[in-house]
């Protein structure tokens, strides 16, 4: 018989401070980008294989939890579908805007969904976003733009046109993906399950999109599936493990805010692991984008949305 005691210490001291589990997270997701770039494999090929190879540990943690706490009901599987649709368009859309304008850019504007998030959830979800992360939204775009090198001569990649609009599409994306699957992982208990169905989904819709055009390259080699598998295992397992578990005790605007940590952190990583060489103009930005973080979450009790603020199923 499956155990339905309540939440052990672990959970009870999450939900009273989510904020360092989600910034976890976004730091843990900063490597994607070099990962993706060490792959040096197409677009839907990463979006297959990262979602392929997060699966065996994801469906381990999801039938431990199962047999723990039961069947999650039917429309949370559902959910956990229509994410999976959302994550692969995200993926797929993000890695061609990378192409076609470059990193910079493609992350600014695949992180622009912190202003859909904010202004999403206060339409659809009831959560009207406090006057800290209102404020906070201009000042990590400011950031953001100064950190992609718009603001600077050269920085937009051999397909500006094309790849800026892969970007606004990526924003889309991301920003529908963060909504369902928060209203997904409403037990707090679980949070590999719901992460294991939208990676299946996900894995699934990437690679039906890539054999449509023959994109997808499915005999695996070295060292590309060698960064595929870490891609796999560091970000989508371990970082959306930690900010799918925040992502139900934060409101939504606040969570996005946060998750802007992902690009200032990859700027670091970048100049630290493959030796990439910020611009006085950049490293200025992610001073920004940091400052924006901290009005954001400074001096602020993180509290959950309330239980009756969902949209229509």
């Amino acid at each position: 018989m499956p155990d339905r005691a309540a939440p052990e210490l672990a959970d009870r001291s999450l939900r009273g401070n989510p904020v360092p589990v989600a910034v976890a997270g976004a730091m843990v997701i900063a490597f994607s980008g070099i990962l993706v770039r060490l792959a040096e494999e197409t677009p839907e090929t990463v979006a297959v294989f990262r979602c392929l190879y997060a699966l065996p540990a994801l469906g381990a943690l999801a039938w431990w939890e199962r047999r723990r706490y039961g069947a999650r009901p039917a429309r949370e599987r559902r959910m956990g579908a229509y994410a999976g649709v959302l994550f692969a368009a995200d993926l797929v859309l993000w890695h061609h805007s990378i192409d076609g304008v470059g990193a910079g850019l493609a992350t600014v504007l695949g992180n622009l969904q912190v202003v859909l998030v904010a202004f999403a959830a206060w339409a659809f979800l009831g959560e009207k976003p406090g006057s800290r992360v209102i404020a906070a939204v201009p000042v990590v775009l400011t950031g953001a733009v100064m950190i992609s090198g718009l603001l600077e001569e050269g920085a937009y990649g051999d397909h500006p046109i094309r790849g800026t609009l892969f970007g606004i599409g990526t924003t889309f994306a991301y920003a529908g993906f963060l909504l369902v699957l928060r209203q997904t992982n409403v037990d707090h208990r679980r949070p590999a399950g719901p992460l294991f169905d939208a990676t299946l989904v996900s894995a699934v819709v990437a690679a039906a999109v890539g054999a449509t055009y023959g994109a997808v390259d499915l005999v695996p080699s070295w060292p590309s599936h060698g960064w595929l598998i870490a891609l796999a295992l560091s970000s989508q397992v371990v970082g959306w493990l930690l900010i799918s578990t925040s992502l139900p005790r934060l409101p939504a605007a606040l969570t996005s805010v946060i998750l802007l940590i992902q690009p200032v952190a990859a700027v670091a990583l970048a100049a630290v692991l493959i030796s990439e060489e910020p611009t006085v103009l950049q490293i200025a930005g992610v001073l920004v984008v940091l400052a924006g973080v901290v009005l954001a979450t400074a001096s602020r009790r993180a509290q959950p949305a309330e239980p009756g603020s969902a949209g229509p199923a």
